[in-house]
């Protein structure tokens, strides 16, 4: 590999570079998690940022630090899990955060950047993506990127003792760095560097694999301007850079000979493995002119140089290097900033590096912002980075980006630490850091069970024995053919496979030889559920039809399992049909009936499919649009285009609603519409209790919704997707019941959304589509036909006055412990609906239009449409009759319930 590659500098002809101005600075709007670097092109429509240091406030004096645990990852790396609290605007807060500790000291043990796909620039992966392919045994994102650029870290980044892209002139940008002495830094660098001719002429290097910048002060609006960079093999683009507004001259360079040169045009091919190209332009062009002869030599040299120290830094004695944002701790406590960090604000997944006060241990620190923790300020971050002994720390990108995967004790792969805050969805990027290990196969240490701690009755489930070594790394154990054992009859096994075949705690053991190991596996039984919903909640109830049911059980742990069909016990009422292999079908209909149910019983936890005689109203399918469609934005600088065209995929040969947008050279919130109708909309003409369409998405992850005015003007807000986190058509079913929305009303607009807060991490480009626009009309649902009226009774009176005529009743209301009580066939005749009575399990299942109410006596808890929900009182027996507590009832089922204490009467509207 070329010289230049490898670091090699020589300090002689460093000291006699002719003096140069002042160091070129690149300013870099810095959005919630990715540092934007302005393209150079469309410069007048960026937004400036401050680039000066901002004073550090002072974080909450009642944040708290607790740490949870640890688990060794491998030799000389230790995962900890803290929980953090604090007060916020008076209000309590809390959160988790994941912090890997490398021992330096540890040989074994070593840091690494991870690059893009196959090491390269202008690639992107994902964290776990990266790890996997380089062997790290955790890792964790990087450094910021210009996300409408090729793919390039803006910071500068040294793989061992080799630089992959130089540190951009943007001030208070500090890097972290560790030697191969395997000692910790963390400093701001500038580049240094210079081409010599073989004639002896000279001329200054800007930088190694960067993209295009806007230069911070000094002459020139453009980075690449006047000036020469090198490109090597690790830039696979063939644009070097692209946006760069400026025509380069290049050189090709194969083992220090000048192979070819292209004047005023681009070498047409990506750089050779092992070679290099010069590109340069203006002045830098002049000087290849002049000087540069093909089979001629040209020699490069370079260095980095502290801005604080003004001490040189030779890349050849690092180890690695990655570039972060500001400061955060030095020497122990929270430090200025050293740039402004307005734009990166807020309460967001964070990612920072720091070391210890010896130097001995480096701090890989990511801070959580899911449903389980709420994010961290900068300053909170600094108080955490402090708290576990940080001395001296530095910001990376987070937000979106923030993700850590590391490989749990005795496994052969990393996982992902946390749900990121997209989910599961890791976020690409160009580079991060990885945790390595060079430990030798050790003796074996431990055993443990790998396998899920959870399982549903039915569930089938894979455990495996799993060994590690003296070095915390993973070993094969299991080709001693382990033997395994159930303490009870909730779980069997046989040869790892495992059968949950009751609710309760198993704890299953596996040994081999003179080891064993045990893990314990709970059973979920209906108890312990916190909801059991159906893929499809609706169906036609029509003879013929068939849906597919899915069901899909949540624990009060918040834990999500799939429930095997087979567990599953079916009730289907008000038509004959099955369910065979997570399929309903319905075979006839019961004379008269409106709605059906299918009454979905697991461990007597239940959840309903509602059938209806109403079925989805086609509303458009862009076939024979007889009204106009226009491209509406918030933002003048948004530009797109909307219309009808020709299907793809599996619309091909069909028509669909496409939205194109065009958001790179707007700012803040911005909305991309497809306006339909101009300002009228189109007409939905009945109250509609759901929506269904299908969606072409482009990954972009932005805000995908539709805008709906009703006949006073009032506007209502339909969220079809938060997170547009898919490529291809996907069929989207949006509940309207509790929308708000009053009937008729028109659908005016489908829209994209980019919010500002962490608007860098979604694409400001793409098209999604539409098509198959359909509406269930509450005329034609469940809830149709149901008798409406009011009715009252007494207290210790066997009547009920319904619509102002009195009727008997068998058993009076009565008052137990200041509720209300009366049999349930009371308010079923009143207002329609049926309950059906278990005598051996004492629940009563109530059905009413599209509610399914699960009552079980003596029990506060109750269960609606599959949610677990609790109440103040229970239904109870009295001399023989089963009474339940009217409120309550009436209220789930959508009736109104008052009470007048003088005459000590009830009444019920609905």
């Amino acid at each position: 590999m070329n010289e230049v590659f490898m670091g090699k500098k020589s300090r002689e002809k460093l000291q006699e570079m002719k003096k140069q101005p002042a160091a070129k600075k690149w300013i870099a709007a810095s959005l919630a998690g990715v540092l934007w670097i302005m393209p150079v092109l469309g410069i007048e429509g960026m937004p400036q940022f401050s680039s000066g240091p901002a004073p550090v406030a002072e974080a909450a004096s009642s944040f708290a630090v607790t740490k949870l645990g640890e688990e060794v990852i491998t030799s000389g790396a230790i995962m900890m899990k803290y929980k953090y609290t604090t007060a916020r605007s008076g209000k309590s807060a809390s959160g988790l955060a994941d912090v890997i500790r490398v021992d330096l000291n540890n040989a074994y043990v070593s840091l690494d950047v991870m690059t893009g796909k196959g090491g390269h620039l202008t690639t992107r992966q994902s964290t776990g993506g990266m790890a996997a392919e380089t062997g790290a045994v955790a890792a964790v994102n990087g450094d910021y990127f210009n996300t409408g650029g090729e793919g390039a870290p803006i910071g500068g980044q040294v793989s061992g003792g080799v630089v992959v892209s130089t540190p951009s002139q943007l001030d208070g940008m500090y890097a972290f760095a560790v030697t191969k002495d395997r000692k910790p830094v963390i400093d701001e660098y500038s580049f240094e560097g210079l081409v010599t001719a073989e004639d002896g002429a000279q001329f200054p290097l800007s930088g190694i694999n960067k993209g295009a910048y806007s230069p911070e002060g000094g002459s020139s609006t453009y980075s690449h301007a006047n000036a020469a960079y090198i490109y090597t093999d690790a830039w696979t683009a063939l644009d070097r850079p692209k946006n760069s507004s400026t025509t380069p001259t290049e050189v090709l360079v194969e083992n220090d000979i000048i192979t070819q040169i292209s004047a005023d045009k681009a070498l047409p091919v990506a750089v050779p493995k092992g070679a290099y190209i010069l590109r340069t332009h203006g002045l830098g062009a002049q000087f290849v002119k002049a000087h540069l002869v093909v089979g001629q030599k040209l020699s490069s040299v370079y260095t980095l140089r502290s801005k604080t120290t003004q001490q040189e830094l030779d890349p050849a004695s690092l180890q690695m290097m990655i570039g972060g944002h500001t400061i955060l701790v030095n020497n122990g406590q929270a430090a200025t900033f050293s740039r402004s960090t307005s734009s990166i604000g807020g309460y967001r997944a964070r990612t920072a590096l720091g070391y210890s006060q010896d130097g001995r241990y480096v701090y890989v620190i990511a801070v959580e912002d899911n449903a389980n923790s709420a994010g961290m300020s900068l300053t909170e971050l600094q108080t955490f980075m402090t708290n576990i002994g940080v001395w001296k720390g530095l910001n990376l990108d987070g937000g979106g980006s923030t993700t850590m995967v590391d490989r749990p004790l005795a496994e052969t792969s990393t996982t992902l630490t946390f749900n990121t805050e997209y989910g599961t969805e890791q976020r690409s990027i160009v580079n991060g850091v990885g945790v390595y290990t060079s430990a030798p196969q050790g003796e074996v240490k431990g055993i443990k069970i790998s396998g899920s701690s959870a399982m549903l009755i039915g569930q089938k489930a894979n455990y495996s024995l799993k060994g590690y070594d003296t070095y915390y790394n993973p070993i094969d154990v299991a080709s001693g053919n382990p033997s395994w054992t159930s303490s009870n009859g909730s779980v069997t096994i046989n040869g790892g496979e495992a059968t949950a075949v009751k609710a309760g705690t198993a704890t299953l053991t596996a040994s081999s030889g003179s080891a064993s190991a045990s893990t314990k596996v709970t059973v979920l039984g209906g108890e312990n559920l916190s909801s059991l919903t159906v893929g499809t909640a609706t169906a036609p109830l029509a003879a013929g039809a068939s849906v597919s049911v899915p069901v899909t059980a949540v624990g009060q742990n918040g834990s999500s399992l799939t429930v095997p069909p087979a567990s599953l016990k079916w009730e289907l009422i008000g038509f004959k049909g099955s369910v065979n292999d997570g399929k309903l079908t319905v075979d006839s209909v019961d004379p008269g009936v409106t709605t059906g149910y299918a009454i979905a019983r697991y461990d007597g936890f239940s959840t309903a499919v509602v059938l209806s005689a109403a079925t989805a109203t086609p509303w458009e399918d862009f076939e024979n649009v007889g009204y106009p469609v226009a491209f509406t934005s918030n933002v003048s600088s948004v530009k797109g285009t909307a219309g009808v065209t020709a299907g793809s995929a599996e619309k091909a040969g069909s028509k669909v609603l496409s939205l194109s947008y065009d958001m790179t050279a707007g700012s803040g919130k911005m909305y991309a519409y497809a306006q339909l109708n101009g300002t009228s909309g189109k007409s939905i003409p009945a109250a509609a209790t759901s929506m269904s369409l299908d969606v072409m998405g482009d990954m972009s992850l932005n805000w995908l919704r539709a805008e709906v005015v009703d006949g006073s003007g009032a506007i209502s807000y339909i969220d079809l997707a938060k997170v547009i986190d898919w490529n291809g058509w996907k069929n989207l079913n949006i509940d309207l019941s509790g929308s708000g929305i009053k009937f008729p009303a028109s659908l005016k607009r489908l829209y994209v959304v980019n919010v500002e807060e962490g608007q860098d991490e979604r694409a400001k480009t793409g098209t999604v589509a539409f098509d198959n626009l359909s509406f269930v009309m509450p005329s034609l649902s469940s809830e149709a036909g149901l008798p409406k009226g009011t009715a009252a009774m007494s207290i210790g009176s066997k009547s009920i006055t319904l619509n102002g005529v009195k009727n008997p009743i068998d058993v009076a209301p009565i008052v137990k412990n200041g509720s209300t009580y009366v049999p349930i066939k009371v308010v079923m005749d009143a207002f329609g609906g049926s309950a059906l009575w278990d005598q051996n399990t004492k629940k009563i299942l109530v059905l009413r239009g599209a509610k399914a109410l699960d009552l079980t006596v003596n029990m506060k808890e109750f269960v609606l449409n599959g949610k677990r929900q609790s109440a103040e009182v229970a239904p109870l027996i009295l001399q023989g009759r089963t009474l339940v507590p009217l409120r309550l009832v009436s209220e789930q089922l959508g009736l109104t319930v008052k009470w007048e204490q003088k005459t000590k009467t009830v009444t019920i509207e609905s």
